[in-house]
């Protein structure tokens, strides 16, 4: 289904299977499938994808105004159900500390959306192989309103979402 919706001359060219070992070794990570194989075999980002802003960015790198620069995607990613920062009764410094967290740790960034939301994959912790939605007022999985009790979907998914329905598939 990938190679399908992204078109070759739209690809960026594919890492390769040596590449994405020594990608995840360097980072002490296994990527989740189907991504691994995707940025391995088919293309290791595209100007296409459902970040329309940017297309799908190529594995590891960072969107221009990404909020915190330094990423420890080994570690787990710190959330397991959405949670809006603007609305957390705790703590100012330990709600920056926790929000600081989820932009730094246990995700690679797909790419962004206007507003701007980024796009995250997880690939550490419990919520390994789905996709999150980040913005600056909190952070939920990606599962859309006909599937609001899914604990969100993986990229596969994601992207199958957007391919079919480009103008309206955040409401999916």
């Amino acid at each position: 289904m990938l190679t399908d919706i992204f078109p070759p001359d739209r690809r960026e060219a594919p890492m390769g299977w040596e590449a994405v070992r020594a990608w995840e070794a360097m980072h002490g990570v296994d990527l989740p499938e189907p991504y691994r194989s995707f940025v391995a075999e088919v293309a290791n980002g595209s100007v296409l994808g459902p970040p329309d802003d940017s297309g799908l960015l190529p594995l590891g790198e960072l969107p221009d105004y990404w909020p915190y620069g330094h990423r420890d995607i080994a570690t787990p990613f710190p959330l397991t159900e959405a949670w809006f920062w603007e609305d957390d009764p705790r703590d100012a410094t330990e709600v920056e500390e926790l929000r600081k967290a989820v932009y730094r740790k246990g995700s690679v960034v797909l790419g962004e959306s206007s507003g701007p939301v980024y796009w995250l994959l997880i690939v550490s912790g419990p919520q390994r192989g789905r996709v999150w939605a980040v913005s600056e007022v909190g952070a939920l999985p990606f599962s859309g309103v006909a599937d609001v009790e899914e604990a969100g979907v993986a990229f596969d998914e994601w992207v199958r979402r957007w391919h079919e329905a480009p103008d309206s598939w955040l409401m999916y």
